[in-house]
């Protein structure tokens, strides 16, 4: 009875802790565990860079459907952490061992997907994108092993969110921590052959990625089995049903394709920049690894964001919701102009991280100062875009998502591309977070109406 007591204590900290103090203590682990997985994905190019620009080309192109990888696995986790957030905030302990279990089940799933994909799909899309020869190949190697062995990816990524839901984010900095160091230490041993490893080149690169993952998916395991004690998971028990699956999805579907739009914007930016020399679609590959470092914090404080402001809804506390999001959107803010101005005032310091060319700094110097121009309107989109998945209304994230990247960004991209310019192109992202920032706002002002101004204390 004593230990029941103890978990609810430590359950309702996201009903009862000052909501600064709440967000900050859930939120600065996961930060601080995402600035250290953006760091290990922009060392992973600085080393990748180093064999040629090919090599970084090739790790560039293979983004798309990386980021299709990590869109099913954290859009799953998003629903879940929706889900059981909710039912811890309702008392209701069944529903949420239940949601944890079908997260873990559709992490099975998804990861047997993948291994079709890596198996049959990667060498066609790459001959999609490119007919360098080199390139292909050192994308094939690369990106073949990141999906068959992305069993770690999947698994980290579920579990790191049951710990999330429960505010036991400290841990889940431990396990992306652990990773990421794993990646950085084992990068250069494997791509160039240290300490009597074989030279394995970007294959190499791979091979740390998915190290990393599988260590960290084995910790964030252990640990949930250990320390969180709020769910319990029983698989020997457990039975797929759809009600339970559709629930997750309702709010884990949208997400999914909004980060796969993003997959579908990548590769309509790099068939279009292509067209102008390989060179452009480097820049925009490292623009991607240098930007994860300023959106990384932000979406960080997204995972400490969402289960407070789930629970909240569930315990009907409309004061809290209220200071949650205003909060976690001024730390957005604040966050993205400081990366503005980063990006600003060093870009071509920032590119030379990555071995870059004569060439690559002159095409790379007014992309980056031009991009970075959406930073602050980005900042509170995201934020904006998790309140609509925390409160079930996941359908507005992803109308805004479609809006922005492919109803707005790749036309426009493509229409200036025809002025013969390459340096027109990168203003197409500016105008669509424009156009996402006026949809966003629209669809907040409906959600205050319909849901939150609705809320009884």
């Amino acid at each position: 009875m004593s230990e029941r007591l103890k978990s609810e204590q430590q359950e309702n900290k996201m009903g009862v802790m000052p909501v600064n103090k709440l967000l900050l203590s859930m939120s600065l682990p996961m930060m601080i565990s995402m600035l250290v997985q953006a760091l290990y994905n922009i060392i992973d190019s600085i080393f990748v860079a180093r064999i040629n620009e090919n090599a970084l080309s090739a790790v560039s192109l293979a983004f798309p459907l990386q980021s299709l990888m990590i869109a099913m696995g954290a859009g799953t986790g998003v629903g879940v952490n929706a889900v059981l957030s909710k039912a811890l905030g309702e008392k209701n302990f069944r529903k949420a061992n239940s949601a944890a279990e079908h997260g873990v089940f559709l992490a099975v799933v998804s990861y047997i997907i993948f291994v079709v994909l890596g198996f049959f799909a990667v060498r066609p899309f790459y001959h999609s994108q490119t007919a360098d020869v080199q390139i292909v190949e050192y994308g094939v190697s690369y990106l073949t092993i990141c999906c068959v062995c992305s069993f770690g990816l999947f698994t980290q990524m579920i579990f790191e969110r049951l710990l999330q839901s429960t505010g036991k984010t400290i841990y889940t900095m431990i396990t992306q921590g652990t990773g990421a160091i794993i990646n950085i230490i084992l990068d250069p041993i494997l791509i160039f052959g240290y300490f009597g490893m074989p030279q394995m080149g970007v294959a190499g690169a791979a091979v740390a990625t998915v190290a990393g993952q599988i260590v960290a998916g084995i910790l964030a395991v252990l640990f949930h089995f250990r320390k969180n004690h709020e769910v319990k998971i029983n698989l020997k028990r457990f039975r797929p049903e759809r009600k339970m699956i559709l629930h997750i999805y309702e709010v884990g579907i949208p997400s999914i394709i909004m980060q796969a739009i993003g997959s579908v914007m990548v590769y309509g930016m790099n068939r279009i920049l292509i067209s102008f020399t390989s060179t452009a679609t480097a820049v925009f590959g490292v623009y991607f690894k240098l930007q994860s470092f300023i959106f990384m914090p932000v979406f960080g404080l997204n995972n400490g964001m969402v289960p407070i402001l789930a629970y909240n809804y569930g315990a009907r506390n409309k004061e809290r919701m209220l200071k949650t999001i205003k909060l976690s959107i001024c730390y957005a803010v604040s966050v993205m102009l400081a990366g503005l101005i980063v990006m600003e005032l060093i870009p071509d310091r920032l590119l030379m991280l990555f071995s870059a060319s004569e060439t690559m700094i002159a095409m790379g110097v007014p992309a980056l100062r031009i991009i970075c121009l959406s930073f602050v309107f980005a900042g509170f989109c995201i934020i904006c875009g998790s309140v609509f998945q925390a409160l079930g209304n996941g359908v507005y994230s992803m109308l805004v998502s479609i809006a922005r990247q492919l109803i707005v960004l790749l036309p426009v991209a493509y229409l200036l591309s025809r002025i013969g310019n390459v340096n027109y192109v990168w203003w197409s992202f500016p105008i669509a977070e424009i156009a996402s920032l006026t949809m966003t706002i629209f669809f907040l002002i409906r959600i205050n109406r319909k849901i939150i101004s609705q809320i009884e204390e």
